[in-house]
């Protein structure tokens, strides 16, 4: 049995240095819960909450997120105490979907779990990198001339892949100016589910740009469409909105969806589902990347861990902590070196929670005694 003592949400409230715009909107204040898990022995495990304040992505909420932690969750853990972090995701079973609570709680488990153990999290999860190759996404700009000065800095920075927003009347002609400009890097599009299958002879036209992947173009909820017009297309298609489970990957791939599967533990109900996943794409020879929720540092330091593990066989969108944030709430930041991450050895997540960062973002908090 995990020995909890108690239960503490901090709500905080961050600005990103820059606006964070997509075919859904624009996001730069950004509210998330920190979820901390603390033992009898005083170790602590952090967890982030990664849903928005609006439902544009999921269904979820920051506001979902806190009834489903208060009124379900942690009741639930306090009923049946997990011996494993493993077991929380059966435990969590009977509650339908709200994936980015029951994550949020789950990693806050795995790094207390981890820590319990003295060793570093992405160990124990069974991951053998040393590094992580990591990419940048960049919203859209005003001007593709803004685009184009945003690219050329990332690739100064040695970012290993570029991944752009895209939607109907800002695709083509942007991606011409990106090819024209960098004839060779390594790109992906990003559509947040922004096109439909009458579109498939506008979509065809992306084969002239040789992109790694093409990120959820149909609706967010798909496989069946998209099987359709991977048939059409040359193009890899990637499935992330679409992907909630491990069963959802198994009909995506039976059903011939995508090529690529973009895993985050926020989307799919934590660190557990996650790992099945990873063993299912490698198993099945799906390419898997790890995607970006805008994270803090406790969110950001979980999906190092994550894509530690060896079937994670493209960039992921972790990036630095000062890329997005003027300053993050761990220690030591997140850095990235000629477009690689050091994977910690230290004992859980291996970053530090900066107490004095997390008191000045809170905008409230909340204990539950077990």
């Amino acid at each position: 049995m995990i020995p909890i003592q108690e239960i503490t949400l901090h709500k905080l409230q961050m600005k990103l240095k820059h606006p964070f715009n997509t075919s859904f909107g624009t996001v730069q204040n950004k509210e998330f819960f920190i979820i901390e898990a603390k033992n009898q022995a005083g170790d602590i495990g952090y967890g982030e909450s990664v849903a928005f304040t609006s439902p544009w992505y999921t269904e979820e909420t920051t506001k979902t997120t806190e009834h489903m932690l208060t009124d379900f969750l942690i009741p639930l853990l306090k009923a049946n105490p997990p011996k494993h972090p493993e077991d929380v995701h059966e435990i969590f079973s009977g509650i339908r979907r709200n994936n980015m609570a029951k994550a949020g709680l789950e990693m806050a488990l795995w790094d207390l779990f981890a820590k319990e153990r003295r060793s570093s999290l992405a160990s124990l999860l069974g991951g053998k990198r040393k590094h992580i190759d990591v990419g940048m996404s960049i919203g859209m700009q005003a001007t593709n001339e803004e685009l184009i000065q945003k690219i050329k800095e990332a690739k100064e920075q040695g970012f290993k892949r570029i991944k752009l927003k895209i939607a109907p009347g800002n695709d083509l002609e942007l991606l011409a100016k990106v090819r024209e400009a960098f004839p060779d890097l390594p790109l992906m599009a990003d559509a947040n589910s922004a096109y439909s299958l009458a579109d498939i002879d506008h979509l065809k036209q992306l084969d002239q740009f040789n992109l790694m992947m093409i990120e959820q173009p149909l609706q967010h909820d798909d496989v069946v469409d998209h099987a359709r017009l991977q048939e059409r297309i040359e193009t890899p298609i990637c499935l992330d909105e679409s992907i909630h489970s491990l069963e959802d990957v198994k009909r995506a791939h039976s059903l011939g969806s995508c090529q690529v599967i973009n895993v985050k533990a926020g989307r799919v109900g934590g660190l557990t589902e996650a790992k099945n996943i990873h063993d299912f794409c490698v198993e099945n020879k799906l390419d898997l990347w790890c995607g970006g929720m805008l994270e803090a540092g406790v969110g950001r330091a979980h999906n190092i861990a994550l894509t530690a593990l060896t079937g994670f066989n493209l960039p992921g969108d972790t990036a630095g902590s000062l890329h997005y944030w003027h300053e993050d709430i761990i220690k030591p930041n997140v850095v990235v070196q000629d477009g690689q991450i050091a994977v910690t050895e230290d004992p859980g997540i291996g970053y530090t929670v900066d107490r004095a960062k997390l008191e000045k973002y809170r905008i409230k908090k909340e204990r539950f005694h077990f």
